[in-house]
Formats: C-alpha cells, sequence, structure tokens
C-alpha cells in the first residue's frame, strides 16, 4: 500500500515510516501542510496519516482542501488535540478515524490494517480466495496452509490483484502501487512481475487474466 505521513516531528515520522516499512507497505513522508496538499494534489495513495498540528498550513486545512477535490482517500488523523470538538471537527471535515498522541505503534499499525480493510470492503485482515491465503498483517501467502515464497514486489502485486478480485487491476494503477522502487516503475517491470506470480502460482490453479488493453484480472473464487 501507498501511504503517506504527514508529520512535522522527524523523530515521530521516521518511526512511523519504518513501522509501516517493515510491513511492506511503500511510505512517502511530508513535513509541511502545504507540501501535503501538493502531494496530495498531484498523486494517489491508499492511505494518509494526517497530524493535525503542521506548520505552513493547517492539518484540518489540509483535510478540508482534499475532500473538496472529491479524494475518497483514507486518512487517520494524528494529533495531540485530546478535547471532543478537536475529534468532532476532523471526522467532519472527513477523517475517518482518530488517533490522539501520544500512541503505540501497534495500535498505529492495526488502525492502518482497519481501515485499508474498509476502504476495499475487506471483513479482515486475511484475503481467502479459493485454497489460497494471504495474510495482510503478517505479510504471508499460503496455499492449503503452506507457504509460497514471494518476493515483496511480487507480494505486493498479487495483494492488489486479490484485494479487487472481479475487478480489472490497470497496469498504472500497479505501477503506482509500487511506487518507490526504482524497478518497478515502468509498464515492463509490471509485465515481468506478473508474469515470475504467473508461474509461482501455477501450481495453485489460480489464474491472472490479461484484458487485453486494461489490465489484469483475478476472478472471484468459483467465478
Amino acid at each position: 500500500m501507498r501511504i503517506l505521513i504527514v508529520e512535522d516531528d522527524e523523530m515521530l515520522a521516521e518511526a512511523v515510516a519504518a513501522a509501516l516499512r517493515q510491513s511492506a507497505h511503500l511510505v512517502t513522508r511530508a513535513a509541511s501542510g502545504d507540501e501535503a496538499d501538493r502531494l496530495l494534489a498531484g498523486d494517489d495513495f491508499d492511505l494518509v496519516l494526517l497530524d493535525l498540528g503542521l506548520p505552513r498550513l493547517d492539518g484540518l486545512e489540509v483535510l478540508r482542501r482534499l475532500r473538496q477535490r472529491r479524494s475518497r482517500v483514507p486518512v487517520l488523523a494524528l494529533t495531540a488535540r485530546d478535547s471532543p470538538e478537536d475529534r468532532v471537527a476532523g471526522l467532519d471535515l472527513g477523517a475517518d478515524d482518530y488517533l490522539t498522541k501520544p500512541f503505540r505503534l501497534d495500535e498505529l499499525e492495526a488502525r492502518v490494517r482497519a481501515l485499508i480493510r474498509r476502504a476495499n470492503a475487506l471483513a479482515s485482515s486475511e484475503i481467502v480466495h479459493g485454497r489460497l491465503r494471504l495474510d495482510m498483517a503478517g505479510r504471508r501467502l499460503s496455499f492449503d496452509g503452506q507457504p509460497v515464497e514471494l518476493s515483496a514486489r511480487e507480494l505486493a502485486v498479487v495483494e492488489l490483484l486479490l484485494m479487487r478480485e472481479g475487478r480489472v487491476v490497470t497496469k498504472q494503477q500497479i505501477i503506482d502501487h509500487l511506487y518507490g522502487w526504482d524497478d518497478a516503475s515502468s509498464v515492463n517491470a509490471v509485465e515481468v512481475f506478473v508474469y515470475r506470480l504467473r508461474r509461482k502460482l501455477a501450481f495453485t490453479g489460480i489464474d491472472i487474466k490479461t484484458v487485453r488493453g486494461m489490465g489484469y484480472l483475478i476472478e472471484k473464487a468459483g467465478g
């Protein structure tokens, strides 16, 4: 998942980024409200962690502008403001969840997983597709309980396809999902990853279909 961390406390931002990268998320950081607004206006993210007390442009204003652009990206507001009025203001402007500082990293990671599940209409942190099981929290793929060995990039691609099973995923969406890996920023690289996945998943019977001129598709189990 592509996650934007908007936080001016460098130590906190780096700690959060390190924890999320450990879970194979791709992280971009912004240290001010105006930088965050610029990134959000020109880039697609899967989730935003937004501090409300930002320099140069307040976090609530960043959130207001984001929703004015009709973006539906999930936003987890991070703030030292603990009053009910502040929480209500953030939620009314379109925040999806609210976490007060200081917080534990494991709680933040759990809320991140919950927001990603909610955004993709998933009931749990596991995706089950026939006999294939993807544990998004543990970053593991298994078939009939046996691990399927994939690289981090391959796992990211199959995660995106499984989260959107039954729907076409374009090559550009995969490129965006893998943004931050230098060798994953081209159509040719995407085709290589899909080719490798097909080989590694061949024994499972899972078929990654090519939809000509559009992208790739894993049909719903039983479909």
